[in-house]
């Protein structure tokens, strides 16, 4: 059986592998990969404020939030020095517009690469200061520390934007119908969900236990034969309330890298079961051809090009009111 580990969340080590995020809590001593002399913020026994992990904001947005509760924050995972992904994703699925009057919020989650990235780092703030839209901590932005990198965001959420009626987590190389997401599977018409978690459902899942996969898992790490129902990573839309569950429930549970497997965890423990959505074809995690009635009627697909993202994009705003646009 699986066994819960309680652990303090200490940042990874510079080389951001699996063994640092699984370190043991009596591992005080760790430093920051960055800034060696961190204070660990001091624990507050109280229900209403949440344990802060010892990561300091380099950037934060933290009145995103302030005027308005948004319908839907777009929390996207994407690397550093990746600005052609975010500039495509501010002129297609992530813009605004594509949201008015709902109110609708873009994220970009961002670590910190290692090395020297002082020219990098420049041109981040840059960009934030023109955009606001950038999430940056200094933990190191690598895959094996993406479980790191999500809780993070749902640590904003609960921390800054706890009034959101959803959240949808992705990465910067996926293609987002979000007017879809929006208005068909979510409504704004209605009253939000509340303990809500969708996308593409993957059960009866065993853990890949080839040593030379991505995807690799030891015995030693998850005991188990199977995973418990998981949506993939590629894009998962919960209801605000989870975010602060699931960062909660994640203090006392050991990290796993498979970031979507480690929320589902983190919802199993809570009694939390993810929901399929209406249609299993709304949510791919592969790439789905392109055509405007297929991408009119999906909610993602997986693994584009930043061209390919505006390319699709401008074509399906062409056709949107063709008689296949929503299904009508």
């Amino acid at each position: 059986m699986w066994t819960e580990e309680a652990t303090s969340p200490f940042p990874a080590t510079s080389e951001g592998n699996l063994s640092s995020i699984l370190e043991d809590s009596s591992q005080q001593g760790l430093k920051n990969s960055v800034e060696s002399n961190v204070s660990f913020s001091e624990e507050i026994i109280a229900e209403s404020v949440l344990k802060v992990e010892p990561y300091n904001y380099i950037i934060n947005e933290e009145d995103k939030c302030q005027e308005k509760d948004p319908f839907l924050v777009l929390l996207i995972t994407v690397e550093p020095q990746n600005n052609q992904s975010r500039d495509a994703i501010r002129q297609t699925w992530g813009n605004e517009s594509v949201a008015e009057g709902v109110g609708f919020v873009r994220l970009f989650l961002l670590g910190i690469r290692e090395g020297p990235t002082s020219q990098l780092q420049s041109s981040i703030e840059a960009e934030s200061q023109q955009y606001h839209d950038i999430i940056q901590q200094n933990y190191i932005d690598s895959y094996y520390n993406l479980t790191i990198k999500t809780l993070m965001g749902m640590h904003w959420i609960a921390t800054y934007c706890p009034g959101a009626s959803y959240v949808m987590k992705t990465d910067s190389d996926m293609f987002i119908n979000t007017e879809y997401l929006i208005q068909k599977l979510l409504n704004p018409s209605l009253p939000p969900k509340l303990k809500y978690f969708t996308g593409r459902l993957l059960k009866d899942e065993p853990p890949i236990r080839k040593n030379d996969s991505k995807w690799y898992i030891s015995e030693e790490v998850y005991p188990d034969d199977m995973y418990p129902p998981f949506c993939s990573g590629t894009g998962y839309v919960f209801s605000g309330d989870l975010a602060e569950l699931i960062y909660r429930t994640s203090l006392s549970i050991r990290r796993l890298h498979l970031e979507d497997v480690y929320v589902a965890i983190c919802l199993a423990k809570l009694k939390i079961e993810p929901v399929p959505p209406p249609n299993k074809s709304l949510f791919n995690f592969n790439r789905v051809p392109y055509s405007s009635c297929k991408y009119s009627n999906l909610i993602t697909s997986h693994g584009l090009l930043p061209t390919e993202i505006i390319k699709y994009w401008q074509d399906l705003q062409t056709n949107k009111h063709n008689e296949h646009y929503f299904g009508t």
